[in-house]
């Protein structure tokens, strides 16, 4: 099997769009806020409550998050196509100008940034890392979650393009 015949496979799963958050309290006077569009994204458990995201090895996220443990997640909203296609370029700006001209709020757990208009938000402290061929998976506890916009619905992954549902 090629490398493109398991991408193109993959690409029949859909997918729900979520962007990954982190506040990095080393860099610069202030700290700087880091995003990363993600599409590999599930729960894990009720009981504890976790999640589990996959990242790239070697990427800006892998980096923090192996000396960061808190970081947010926020469930994009079919409107929000702009801030999945800004968090998910290929040789980006830096993350500072990415959230310039971005609304968002401060988690109270974490300080990352959470996205309004997302359709979800979770706070998270990673409780496991594990090493999965090019990219680490990242198993984190759930600290405070909530579902700020009641209205859309969610943006989706589908043949390498955003979505919507219907």
């Amino acid at each position: 099997m090629s490398e493109d015949e398991f991408r193109t496979a993959l690409s029949r799963f859909t997918a729900g769009v979520v962007l990954v958050t982190a506040h990095d309290p080393e860099e610069g006077p202030r700290g700087e806020d880091v995003g990363m569009t993600a599409t590999a994204f599930m729960s894990v458990s009720l009981d504890p409550p976790l999640v589990m995201v996959s990242v790239r090895n070697g990427s800006r996220m892998d980096e923090l998050l192996e000396r960061q443990p808190l970081w947010a997640v926020s469930v994009l909203s079919e409107g929000q196509r702009h801030i999945a296609g800004r968090f998910a370029m290929k040789g980006r700006i830096s993350d500072r100008l990415l959230f310039d001209d971005m609304t968002v709020v401060r988690g109270e757990h974490t300080e990352a940034p959470l996205a309004v208009g997302a359709l979800a938000t979770m706070e998270c402290r990673t409780e496991q890392r594990v090493t999965a061929g090019d990219h680490t998976l990242v198993v984190a506890r759930v600290l405070a979650a909530a579902t700020p916009a009641a209205e859309g619905g969610p943006l989706t992954y589908f043949r390498g393009r955003y979505r919507t549902l219907g």
